[in-house]
């Protein structure tokens, strides 16, 4: 990494902070207070887990991005078998459709607590600016725009934790120490599923293509450099806005021994034990996390409807514009017959872990193959860890299965 100008890494950064801002979802909100209210500093530690295997997933997005020209859609549409393919494509639209829901649901709720709207019209309103920002905006202008929601999450979280005063020497171990039993694997497991998000991994092999990586392999390679640093800057920065989530419930909620259902719950209980300032950050966090990650998300089915259907990705066309906001609709349903929301955003969490090993198993056999990725081709140490990290996706899925429905969790 040594040697890299300033000025011209700065041009390159941008996509993998386009990626951070949809794992700081309300899906985020409702699984990280869930986590902390429930079980104190106990799942930080599955934050730091989830973080350190996605800068190896988003990193390998991002290089089949480059190395092919291609998003994983396209890839996977044109290397694996029709029935194969087909399979796929449903399993992540159904993963978009789950992060639709907690995007707009979060929107809705977070409208709702600052301005005292109904839910539906806050959602209508995240949908409307989620389309004008879209359909409105040139890429590199609505990347400064997201970068700057996250900018804001952040700050506002930040705040937060000073406000709270929580106990860092609980925080230091359980960072890094593995906790986990069957009462608390179902919110791990929606931990996990909120940060390694399916969506996301598609979207970064696509937005990956918003920066000119050279014709050459040479060129490539060199650039990929910024493509690292990149990933990691926006990874990390995820890692300390999801674990800020965390800290802050665990020493409101949890220290009080405070059992919260919904987000509309957090937020008013945090106001009379933390005081009004961080129930109104929690509000406005929450807008701009449910608009920003409401655009990374449609930004994500946009690509996977036209790249599975081999059509192009053009905003001109039908196509298109109805990608924008087609899995949107569920999540009116929900609102409209006041189903309980913190339980589906939780729910929803747990739908994109159990799609993980459908995105993550393509995405290695691609990036393995050398007709795919010539000279960009995993080796065996990056293959090895990949492989590593889907297997402890796959086996927490069947530990869920068991913990949730055959033990009878």
């Amino acid at each position: 990494m040594k040697n890299i100008p300033f000025k011209k890494l700065l041009r390159f950064l941008g996509p993998g902070f386009i990626v951070t801002v949809g794992f700081i979802d309300p899906g985020n909100w409702a699984t990280n207070i869930e986590g902390g209210s429930k079980f104190g500093y106990q799942l930080l530690w599955v934050i730091t887990l989830s973080t350190m295997m996605l800068v190896v997933i988003q990193h390998m997005a991002a290089k089949l991005g480059i190395a092919t020209g291609k998003s994983l859609a396209v890839n996977i549409r044109e290397n694996f078998s029709s029935p194969v393919s087909f399979f796929l494509g449903v399993t992540i639209v159904l993963a978009c459709v789950a992060t639709d829901v907690a995007e707009l649901i979060g929107g809705a709720i977070g409208f709702n607590l600052l301005f005292g709207i109904p839910l539906w019209l806050g959602a209508l309103v995240t949908v409307l600016l989620e389309i004008f920002f879209i359909i409105s905006q040139r890429y590199h202008r609505l990347e400064r725009i997201i970068i700057g929601f996250l900018a804001i999450i952040g700050i506002c979280y930040l705040i937060e934790i000073l406000i709270v005063n929580p106990d860092w020497s609980l925080i230091a171990t359980a960072m890094v120490i593995p906790n986990v039993d069957r009462s608390s694997i179902y919110v791990a497991m929606a931990i996990l599923g909120a940060v390694v998000m399916p969506h996301n991994i598609f979207l970064h092999s696509n937005v990956i293509h918003s920066r000119n990586w050279g014709i050459s392999e040479d060129e490539k390679r060199k650039l990929i450099k910024y493509e690292k640093i990149d990933t990691l800057s926006a990874m990390f920065m995820g890692w300390i806005v999801n674990s800020a989530m965390i800290i802050v419930a665990a020493a409101v909620f949890f220290h009080h021994n405070v059992a919260v259902d919904s987000i509309e719950q957090a937020s008013a209980t945090l106001k009379p034990l933390a005081g009004p300032l961080a129930g109104l950050l929690f509000a406005i966090a929450l807008i701009f996390a449910g608009v920003g990650s409401s655009i990374t998300s449609s930004m994500a089915e946009v690509n996977v409807i036209t790249g599975f259907l081999g059509k192009p990705e053009d905003p001109r066309t039908f196509l298109y514009k109805i990608s924008v906001f087609i899995t949107a609709i569920p999540s009116f349903l929900i609102i409209l017959f006041s189903l309980d929301t913190f339980r589906i955003l939780i729910f929803s969490q747990v739908i994109l872990s159990i799609q993980l090993p459908f995105t993550l198993i393509p995405l290695l056999m691609l990036c393995r193959k050398q007709k795919v990725m010539g000279v960009f081709r995993s080796n065996i140490i990056e293959f090895g860890i990949a492989g590593i990290i889907s297997g402890i996706v796959i086996l927490l899925n069947i530990y869920l299965l068991y913990a949730t429905i055959l033990g009878g969790a």
